[in-house]
């Protein structure tokens, strides 16, 4: 069984505690956008579905190949 996080625990984990609280991941469980599960009237983000946003929502760098400059005649 997959660990149950808070929704603290969520915003400390992405790094959002310390600037908008809890509100980033209420909002995200509001809009559908990461999997949760209602344990009574409280809300748990399995670690999971965590990891799962995180992957989904990560930008790969772009690398810029060099272009050799032409000889001048």
């Amino acid at each position: 069984m997959d660990r149950l996080l808070t929704v603290k625990e969520v915003a400390e984990h992405l790094g959002t505690w310390e600037t908008s609280g809890e509100r980033f991941p209420r909002r995200l469980v509001a809009e559908r956008r990461i999997a949760f599960v209602k344990v009574g009237r409280h809300v748990r983000i399995p670690a999971a579905a965590l990891a799962d946003f995180i992957a989904a929502n990560t930008v790969q760098p772009v690398t810029r190949r060099t272009r050799r400059l032409r000889a001048v005649a």
